[in-house]
């Protein structure tokens, strides 16, 4: 997803004289063979997250439309005070690409570990946040948001389904029809393939999203059945379901969560290694949802 990042970037900045990058010295060196006519146009204030925010504010404020990446705790954490206020208070837009995911950077540890990202971004009003499950999902995320009037957040991951859901950002997509009185499970970006897995052999019926919030309330409500949803989030557990419960209020749904139950895990190993530390592999998943299962029928 990062290469297909840079490679779309490069191709806005020649396409969009008032497209610019923004960068805290993470990532620059990915945009070395940049062309020289959009060289101008990719700014690295070094190692300053704060400052690469207020700067992409400031070039909004001109009319200009940023892409600030970076990784996850440097993006979202580190400068929040400069999203919240250089860019949403202002009433100006741009597009924020985090890089790492959840567990990315497995061997750096907690400073570039952020599983809180989608948690903390849904405090602010007016952003749409993608986590697109493959690099065609990421690229067509990246078009939308330079081409919209609004704010986006894009969290790409090493993670990656085999294949993309053929649907629009954040259209729900049914991937697996169960019976009408399953389970549902909703399946956020990276972790589809994973759940897929964990429910063959069960009456699942399974639906994606790559477009946690706003969520697609109409999709939700005309694809979910049963009484019960499990919401299955690459991230800090529980940051996707007060719109999937706002969606079905008005239905007696019972709703789980799966996702980082603590993000002070101490565990160092590969990303694999790691997304099973926190139960979100095929295995940890199945366990989890046929306790569900369990507790439903006692």
């Amino acid at each position: 997803m990062r290469d297909r990042f840079t490679n779309v970037a490069t191709d806005l900045l020649l396409a969009d004289k008032k497209a610019v990058v923004v960068l805290a010295a993470l990532g620059a060196s990915s945009f070395t063979d940049a062309p020289s006519t959009v060289r101008s146009r990719i700014i690295d204030v070094g190692i300053r997250e704060q400052a690469m925010i207020g700067v992409a504010g400031g070039l909004a404020l001109e009319g200009f439309r940023p892409i600030v990446m970076s990784y996850t705790p440097f993006l979202v954490e580190r400068p929040f005070e400069q999203i919240k206020l250089s860019l949403t208070h202002q009433g100006v837009h741009a597009t924020l690409v985090s890089i790492g995911g959840s567990w990315d950077a497995s061997t750096e540890g907690r400073t570039h570990q952020a599983p809180e990202d989608v948690a903390v971004m849904s405090t602010l009003p007016g952003w749409t946040i993608h986590v697109p499950g493959t690099s065609d999902e990421a690229e067509q995320a990246l078009r939308l948001a330079h081409d919209s009037a609004t704010s986006h957040y894009i969290r790409l991951s090493g993670d990656q389904n085999a294949a993309s859901a053929h649907a629009q950002p954040g259209v729900i997509t049914i991937l697996r029809r169960g019976s009408d009185h399953g389970m549902t499970v909703l399946a956020v970006g990276p972790v589809a393939d994973a759940v897929l897995e964990a429910v063959e052999g069960t009456d699942a019926t399974v639906l994606y999203t790559n477009v946690p919030r706003p969520i697609d309330a109409d999709g939700l409500r005309a694809s979910v059945v049963g009484s019960e949803i499990v919401v299955v989030e690459p991230y800090l557990v529980g940051s996707s379901v007060p719109p999937v419960a706002a969606a079905l209020s008005d239905r007696p749904m019972r709703i789980r969560a799966i996702g980082v139950t603590n993000p002070e895990l101490a565990h160092y190993g590969t990303p694999r290694e790691l997304r099973a530390a926190h139960g979100l592999d095929a295995d940890g998943l199945r366990a989890a949802l046929e306790h569900g299962i369990a507790q439903i029928a006692s």
